[in-house]
């Protein structure tokens, strides 16, 4: 039998046997193992290049100083991606849309910086909000990605899990406690709380405070621990309220009472000021920022058919946000302490700050960066990229 030949029987038993990858190329199933168990690998990993970053940072880095009082917080929230043609995994979702329902965690930085990916977990679109083992898994993968985490160990108090009511499942905060980590968490209030507001006294609600410390007006807090049954819940679980008189134009809702709109939360902390424990819940919203940062990089459409493409694409997105923090975190941040206010920029100020975008030009095996004269703040960007090229180089 002639070579061709030979080699067209070859493709064909190997099609026969279903060793045939995408491409039509032959492939060793074995060598499809070992990939998957390296891309296992890979997640599980802790991430070196972050704790690089972190510990160049020094006392600005998100774990600095952390404990039981002052932890490391680790916002959990998802979003809706369209996808405008037939994807593999693309199913309909809760607004009557059509895509994918992805689930991430975010390491926040605090009011003075902003926030990195930890963990991505792409799911179909008609996957639930509350599903408790998608939220234990993107917390499990997220902490696997902090610095100094050892495989076998429980972080403890020092870090908190913050999430919206999607999180307050049963399932979900049994394994925060029994990962003995703090949490806070969107609470639903029962039915008949209606009833129960009235009876909490005057003296027991406190003025809650703004972002900057000063009190809200028109804003309370109080703790209705005792007043609710929580026999079903973790022990220690705190309930906080909070009501306030909606903005004007805002429509009430039939849960609404007295003209105030009530919401709570629930949290395992002991110690501390309601007023400090509700913003530190309310600054949750950080989340969204975040995931709008993630879709101006990309995240926004999924460009390829494959789920198990996409889930790669979804990894790119993050580390590519994971650069783009870990520059503002180190480039923009004072030796004095200052934060520049580009330390909380989103990639669209970037655009509009330079006139022109950037052009990067090799010469003698250098890799140099042009910028735009007439650049709003170009001397800025040059006096920060400076001072990146002068930190250590990681040995």
């Amino acid at each position: 039998m002639p070579g061709r030949h030979r080699g067209a029987a070859r493709r064909a038993g190997s099609a026969r046997s279903g060793r045939v990858g995408s491409g039509g190329v032959p492939h060793d199933r074995r060598a499809g193992r070992r990939r998957r168990a390296g891309a296992e690998g890979d997640q599980c990993r802790p991430g070196r290049g972050r704790a690089r970053v972190w510990t160049l940072a020094g006392r600005h880095a998100p774990d600095a100083d952390c404990d039981a009082d002052n932890p490391l917080i680790i916002d959990t929230d998802a979003t809706l991606l369209t996808a405008h043609s037939d994807k593999q995994g693309a199913a309909p979702t809760f607004k009557r849309g059509y895509g994918f329902h992805p689930l991430c965690a975010f390491v926040d930085h605090g009011p003075d910086g902003s926030g990195e990916p930890l963990a991505v977990l792409l799911r179909p679109g008609n996957a639930g909000s509350n599903t408790a083992a998608d939220h234990i898994t993107v917390v499990r993968d997220a902490l696997k990605q902090l610095p100094g985490r050892r495989s076998g160990t429980r972080p403890g108090r020092k870090v908190l899990i913050r999430t919206d009511a999607a999180g307050c499942t049963h399932e979900f905060l049994d394994w925060v406690v029994s990962q003995r980590l703090s949490h806070s968490v969107g609470f639903t209030l029962p039915d008949d709380f209606a009833q129960t507001l009235p009876r909490i006294p005057k003296q027991a609600w406190t003025p809650a405070i703004d972002a900057d410390g000063r009190v809200r007006d028109g804003a309370w807090v109080a703790d209705v621990t005792a007043l609710l049954d929580l026999s079903r819940w973790p022990n220690g679980m705190r309930v906080i309220v909070r009501k306030e008189r909606p903005h004007p134009g805002a429509q009430l809702r039939l849960t609404d009472v007295d003209g105030h709109r009530v919401t709570a939360f629930a949290a395992n902390t002991p110690r501390g000021q309601l007023a400090d424990l509700e913003l530190r819940h309310r600054r949750r919203a950080r989340a969204e920022d975040r995931i709008r940062t993630a879709k101006d990089t990309g995240l926004r459409n999924l460009p390829l058919h494959d789920f198990t493409q996409n889930q790669i694409w979804c990894a790119i997105v993050a580390l590519a946000c994971e650069l783009t923090v870990w520059m503002q975190l180190l480039a923009f941040t004072d030796a004095d302490g200052n934060n520049h206010e580009a330390s909380r920029w989103e990639p669209n100020a970037y655009d509009y700050g330079c006139s022109r975008p950037p052009r990067d030009a090799r010469t003698g095996r250098r890799s140099v960066v042009h910028l735009a004269r007439d650049g709003a703040w170009t001397t800025l960007l040059h006096v920060r990229l400076t001072r990146l090229r002068a930190l250590t180089a990681p040995g």
